[in-house]
C-alpha cells in the first residue's frame, strides 16, 4: 500500500480510499470491498493498482470491468504494468496482458486440481484448504474443535428429529451462533454440512471417499441415516445421482474395512 500512496503523491493524485479485500481470489467478483469501490465511483476518478491480476484473474470479468469504468466514464491504472485506460494502446496491451494472467492462473488450478487428486487417490495429506466447521488444523492435521462440534452434533440431532433446515439455521442464528469465517447459517450451509462426510471420519474430494486420520464427530450410522433421509426427499436427478454415489462408495469401504468408529474420543462400536 505505501507503494500506490507514494506512486499517487508522485502524480499528484488525491486518495479518496483504499479498497481491500483480505482473504478473496482475485478470481471473485463477489468481495465485498471490491462491490463498495464500484458502488462509490461517483467518489473517484480512477482506480489504481499495484498489478492488474489484483483486481481479476478472469479475462472475461476484467473486460465486463472496463466496459462498465468506460460507461461510466472513469480510468484504470495499473503501477507495475506501467499502464493506463486513456490511450488505446493502454487499453489494447491491458488486455493481452490480463489473458496472460488469466491462462497462468488456469494453469496453477490445472496443478492444484492434479496434486489434490492425487492425494485422494493416495490416501496421503489433507483434501482442502479450509478445516470444516466443527475442526481446526493443528500439527498437520484435522483436530475436533470442542465448541464447534457441539454445533454440528446438534444440528445432525435436529435434522433426524424432523426439524427443517430452515428452522435449525434460524434457531442458531437466533441464538448468536455463526459458521466457518463468522458467516450466517442459511439453507444450503446446513445442507452442506449434513452432507459433509468428513464429519464420520472420511475424507471425500471429487468423487473419491477414503476414511480419514482424523476423529469423527458424528456416528457412522448416524450419517448413513441422515443421506438415506436425503435420499429420500431430494427430487433433482444431480443431487440424487450424488447421494447414491456416496451411500455406494460407503457401502463399499464398510465391506472390505470394518473399522471401530470413535466419536469424539468415545467408542460407539462397530461400523
Amino acid at each position: 500500500m505505501d507503494s500506490l500512496r507514494s506512486y499517487c503523491a508522485a502524480r499528484g493524485w488525491s486518495i479518496v480510499e483504499e479498497y481491500i479485500d483480505k482473504g478473496y481470489s482475485g478470481r471473485d467478483e463477489k468481495r465485498p470491498a471490491y462491490a463498495k469501490m464500484l458502488e462509490e465511483r461517483d467518489l473517484w476518478d480512477t482506480i489504481l493498482v499495484m498489478k492488474m491480476d489484483r483486481i481479476h484473474r478472469n479475462s472475461r470479468n476484467f473486460m465486463g470491468m472496463m466496459d462498465r469504468l468506460r460507461t461510466w466514464e472513469k480510468e484504470f491504472t495499473s503501477m507495475q504494468e506501467s499502464l493506463d485506460t486513456g490511450t488505446a494502446m493502454g487499453r489494447f496491451v491491458m488486455d493481452i496482458i490480463q489473458r496472460i494472467a488469466q491462462l497462468e492462473s488456469e494453469q496453477i488450478a490445472e496443478r492444484v486440481y492434479m496434486g489434490m487428486r492425487q492425494k485422494a487417490k493416495s490416501g496421503s495429506g489433507l483434501l482442502g484448504f479450509n478445516a470444516p466447521f466443527g475442526y481446526r488444523y493443528e500439527n498437520g492435521g484435522l483436530r475436533v474443535d470442542p465448541e464447534e462440534a457441539s454445533v454440528v452434533r446438534e444440528v445432525f440431532g435436529d435434522h433426524l428429529r424432523g426439524k427443517p433446515m430452515s428452522w435449525i439455521a434460524k434457531d442458531l442464528h437466533s441464538r448468536g451462533s455463526n459458521g466457518n469465517r463468522g458467516r450466517k447459517w442459511s439453507i444450503w450451509s446446513i445442507r452442506y454440512l449434513l452432507l459433509n462426510p468428513v464429519y464420520a471420519g472420511y475424507s471425500y474430494w471429487d468423487g473419491t471417499l477414503r476414511r480419514g486420520n482424523h476423529r469423527p464427530i458424528i456416528a457412522d450410522d448416524e450419517f448413513h441415516e441422515v443421506l438415506l433421509k436425503f435420499h429420500e426427499r431430494v427430487r433433482e436427478d444431480t443431487g440424487k445421482k450424488r447421494i447414491e454415489q456416496l451411500l455406494a462408495k460407503i457401502e463399499e469401504l464398510r465391506a472390505a474395512d470394518p473399522v471401530s468408529s470413535r466419536v469424539d474420543g468415545e467408542a460407539v462400536g462397530e461400523v
